[in-house]
Formats: C-alpha cells, structure tokens, sequence
C-alpha cells in the first residue's frame, strides 16, 4: 500500500490551508532533493472543483458547464472537470488536442472562437468538432471554404461594464448586424444552431446574464425569418471562482433562469467557465531566498524587502493579465507572536523591478527559507508562465483532496482519476471501485451527483 498522507502536523494550527501546505512542504522536503525541496510549487485541492461543480448542477441544473481551457490548461484539473462529466470550451488546434487526448469525445467540445485561423479550422473538421463559434460574415466566407458543415454560433456582444476583463471590444455582432450576418450564413447554406455571449470575465453583476440572453433569445426570433431553427445557447463565462463570491452563481440563476425558460423547448443550454472551477483550487507556495531589511538612523526597522522564487513573469502574471491583487500568508512560526509587523514589499527573482507581488503588505519578519503562500491562484496564473531570465517559477504541484494527498501515479487518466474521486466522493463517479493507493486522513462528506435536470 502506498502512504500518501501520513505526516505528523502542528495540531496547533487553526487554518486548513496552513495545514495543507505545511503538509506538502514537509512531504517535499522528504521525497526530493534539497535544491528542489526549495523550489516554488502549487498546492492543488481537488475538493472545490467537486464542490463547485455540485453547486453548479443543484443551482443552474439545465446548463452543461464547459471549461475554458484558456483559464487554466492543469492535466489534473482537466481530467478531473472530465470524470465528473463536464464539456471543454477549446480556443485553439492545441487546446482541442490536449482535451482529446484525454478520451474526451469530439461532442464534448465547443471551438468558442470566433475569428479562427484556416488551419485550425481545417484542424477542428478533422478531429470531428463540429460547434464554433463566430461573429462576422467574412467569418462565414472561411467556414464556407474550410468546414462548410460545421454547426455555427453565432457571438452576440453585450454589455459587460461590470466585468474585470471586458470581450465585447473584441468579439460579439452587434445586434443591428445579426440580420445581415445570418442572410450570409443563409446564402452561403451554412447551418447557423445558435448564439452565444460573454458579459465578461469576472463579471460582478448577476443582472447581465439576465440581459445577454434576453438579447439571445431575439436572436432565435429573428434567425426564424432567415430560415434557421435554433437549438443551442452558449451563456459564456463570468462565474467568479473564491469563496463566496458576489455574486454567486446562485445569484446569476436567479435572474438567468427565468428567461431561459422562455426559449424553444429541447433547447441546449451550456456555458463555458473558467475561473468559476480554477480559482480556488491553486494555492501558489514560494520561499523566500532573500532579504533586504530598511532602517531609519535610529535602527528601527522601516520596511523589509523579501525576494521569493516566483514572480510576475512566472504564476504572478495575473497581477498584470488579470488585474488580481495577490497577498501573501506566512506560515505559522512558534515564535510568531514575538515578531514584529513591519511594512513588507514581496519581489519576484527576475532583475526587472516590475516583477513585484505586492507592497507595503504589514507582515511579521520573515528570514531567508522561510514560506509564504498565496491562496485563489488557479485561474489566468499557470497559463501564460514563461521562463524570463531564466527562471520557470511554479512549475511542481502536490495534488490533495482536503487534507489528503493524492500520489500523482494516480492521477494519470481520466479513469485513474475517477478511481481516486470515487473514494474521496462516494457515488460521485459512476465507475468508481476501491484503490488501496489511497490513505485517508479524515474523510470529507460525501455528496453525491444528481441526474440531469430540467430547468
């Protein structure tokens, strides 16, 4: 039997994140070597993409939840989003290949991009994905010469002021075009399926949904005349991913819901979030290899300046890409009490003196080798990581379901997966059956998936 989780912890410790990445530090340091004991990792806690996706089915039941790869492209993350049934919104020939592989079935993809390049679509008709999405009759003339008998979704734009990365400036016909756009597809003998939106990502009111679809449905009305009988509305993303967010996406149900029951019956509804399933699951762990500390003439401390191994050319990318505001937690030291709080600026390990995490953060003096961790750092982090000046920042996980670590041979495939959440998560994997390769700590509640719903 292999022991995945048997490490002694400070029961003193009232956090759970604190516990958990204590854990997967003391399991480093025993299972590799010492420079690479030192290096910055992620902790990735399976348990809130479960969660969440129970969350998902009980709140908006009727929509097929598709993962925006883009958000974070994790193989565990994919695998596990697969096991537990959901559909992949692809954005590139890469991202559809990486999806496949998995045993994932071309039926379970939407290519939701609406300005392709020829061969990618070329690519998708090979692979056999047959949904994607476009915005503009220039669009059209390329499917028409590439992938004529690809089923269309046509993009609308909306309103997503209240969204923290706004799309619309970039992709979404606008209403007054919808009518000569479909005559194209009409002309052309292209089969037009449905719409789709995006109010935004991140977006922080629930009434926009609400609004996108009302101007989706319109366009169901107005394809009638054009000769297309719509069956599928693609809602996009804009689900926030941290712990209780506002809103919720029971919040979002609440004003969505209402108005997809106006549209056709049999009508498919699916949506694409990303950092709905990616945020809270990474937690971002760096080490801190030095340190400056700031004096006035009389000795006191005025500010400290900490040097950790990952930085924004590396997870903290977000900062610029995403607009987040990472803050850093320490570790619980048994003298903590004693140390004195001082304004404290984090840097990353690259010479650039943007690379900078955050400042002015009051924290407790740290020294060389210590840890801090930072928590919501799944979503738009990994995905656009490079290797400036020669570091690759994160690039190691420990995986973990609540307090329990996950052995990585375990987390292979997408069968391998369900194996493991099947012990985890009783009944929520249909295929499950027991594995000796798991140890439970304690073992987390056990909600179980519903069948479809109707909304």
């Amino acid at each position: 039997m292999t022991t995945l989780a048997n490490i002694e912890i400070n029961a003193a410790y009232p956090f759970a994140m604190e516990k958990r990445v204590a854990n997967a530090i003391a399991m480093r340091r025993r299972s590799t070597n010492v420079e690479d004991a030192e290096k910055p990792f992620y902790v990735v806690d399976l348990e809130p993409v479960v969660s969440r996706f129970l969350a998902w089915k009980t709140s908006l039941p009727c929509v097929e939840p598709h993962y925006a790869v883009k958000c974070n492209p994790n193989p565990v993350l994919l695998k596990t989003l697969s096991a537990l049934g959901a559909g992949f919104d692809c954005a590139s020939s890469d991202e559809m290949d990486r999806v496949m592989s998995m045993g994932v079935s071309a039926d379970r993809i939407i290519f939701a991009n609406p300005c392709k390049m020829a061969a990618q679509i070329t690519h998708a008709r090979q692979l056999g994905v047959m949904r994607m999405t476009f915005d503009n009759e220039d669009e059209l003339l390329k499917v028409a010469q590439y992938f004529p008998e690809a089923e269309l979704v046509l993009r609308i734009a909306t309103d997503d002021s209240h969204s923290q990365c706004r799309f619309s400036t970039k992709f979404g016909a606008a209403m007054e075009d919808v009518p000569s756009i479909l005559e194209t597809a009409a002309r052309l003998n292209l089969n037009v399926v449905g719409v789709s939106y995006h109010v935004g990502s991140g977006c922080g009111d629930p009434r926009s949904h609400a609004a996108a679809a009302t101007d989706a449905l319109a366009v169901f009305h107005i394809a009638k005349q054009y000769g297309f009988s719509m069956s599928l509305l693609d809602i996009g993303g804009g689900f926030l991913g941290e712990d209780n967010p506002s809103p919720s996406v029971v919040d979002i149900a609440v004003n969505l819901l209402p108005v997809l029951a106006q549209f056709p019956p049999g009508t498919r509804f699916i949506a694409e979030p990303g950092r709905y399933f990616a945020t809270a699951c990474h937690t971002l762990v760096a080490n801190i290899q030095s340190r400056r500390v700031v004096k006035d003439r009389q000795g006191h401390i005025t500010n400290c300046l900490y040097y950790i191994n990952d930085g924004v050319y590396g997870g903290f990318n977000c900062i610029f890409f995403d607009h987040k505001h990472p803050l850093p937690r320490t570790m619980l030291l048994s003298d903590l009490e004693d140390r004195a709080i001082v304004p404290s600026t984090v840097f990353g390990p690259t010479c650039d003196s943007l690379d900078c995490v955050c400042k002015d953060v009051p924290m407790p003096l740290l020294g060389i080798g210590d840890w801090l961790f930072f928590t919501d750092m799944g979503a738009y982090t990994t995905a656009a990581t490079t290797h400036f000046n020669g570091f690759d920042g994160a690039v190691d996980y420990v995986y973990m379901y609540g307090d329990i670590i996950i052995a990585p041979s375990l987390l292979e495939t997408v069968d391998s997966v369900s194996l493991a959440l099947a012990q985890l998560v009783p009944a929520t994997v249909s295929t499950a059956s027991h594995s000796d390769d798991v140890e439970i700590i304690s073992a987390p509640d056990s909600p179980v998936l519903g069948m479809e719903e109707e909304c």
